[in-house]
């Protein structure tokens, strides 16, 4: 599997990105997301951003992104860590 690819129209990234990005371990990662603990949020480009998506994964404390282009390379990347503190809600929702 490559690191980003497109399977029946949804975006599939390699966990060790997001593990990465999350800075927790694959098992960790895994497990969280079996909890809840750790979500995800997937947004479509539309208008002048016709073909990108932005992929972002939230963990307590952290916020993950990655905006891919639609032969899935990483156009941007970037983490927001809150520390010892919660994310905020305004952290969590699209596009913020």
């Amino acid at each position: 599997m490559k690191p980003i690819e497109f399977e029946n129209g949804e975006v599939e990234i390699d966990a060790s990105i997001v593990a990465d990005g999350l800075g927790v371990t694959l098992a960790l990662l895994q497990q969280g997301m079996r909890t809840g603990s750790i979500t995800s949020l997937a947004e479509r480009g539309v208008d002048a951003d016709q073909g990108r998506h932005r992929l972002t994964f939230f963990s307590e404390h952290r916020r993950f992104r990655v905006v891919i282009d639609a032969s899935g390379a990483v156009i941007q990347r970037s983490a927001l860590d809150f520390g010892a503190g919660s994310l905020p809600k305004s952290v969590r929702k699209p596009g913020g």
